[in-house]
C-alpha cells in the first residue's frame, strides 16, 4: 500500500500557502515517517520534515529521505543532504534531482521504485 498522500491532510499541508509571520522558535515538523514492506525482501522508508529554513543547497522548506532497500542494501534514495541539495542515489551513482513539489517528489520516487522492481 502506498502512502495516502493524494487527497490527504498531509498533502494539503504541503500545498497550502502558509500565513506570513515570524516565529523564531519554530523547529522542524515531521510530516511523514513510515516504512512500507513492498516485497518479502524489500521495503521503502519515507521520511519528510518541514523545516523553518531551506536546507543549504535546496530552495524549499522540506528536508526528506526516501529510500528503497532490497536484501538489506539501499538501491535507491532521494534526499537533500545539507550542502549537496536535492539529489538521488541510484545504485552507486549519485545524480541531481530537480525538486518541484512534494507530490511530484513522491510520484518520482514511486515511479523509480516501480522501475527497479520490474
Amino acid at each position: 500500500m502506498r502512502s495516502g498522500w493524494v487527497g490527504g491532510t498531509v498533502l494539503e499541508q504541503w500545498t497550502t500557502v502558509p500565513r506570513v509571520g515570524i516565529l523564531s522558535n519554530v523547529k522542524a515538523q515531521s510530516l511523514l515517517h513510515e516504512r512500507q514492506v513492498v516485497a518479502e525482501d524489500a521495503f521503502v522508508e519515507l521520511v519528510v520534515w518541514q523545516v523553518p529554513l531551506p536546507v543549504p543547497g535546496s530552495a524549499h522548506s522540506f528536508k526528506y529521505r526516501l529510500a528503497f532497500v532490497v536484501n538489506g542494501v539501499c538501491v535507491l534514495r532521494y534526499d537533500n543532504e545539507a550542502g549537496k541539495g536535492d539529489h538521488k542515489h541510484v545504485g552507486q551513482e549519485e545524480v541531481p534531482y530537480q525538486f518541484t513539489t512534494p507530490a511530484r517528489l513522491l510520484a518520482d520516487f514511486w515511479n523509480d521504485v516501480d522501475g527497479w522492481r520490474s
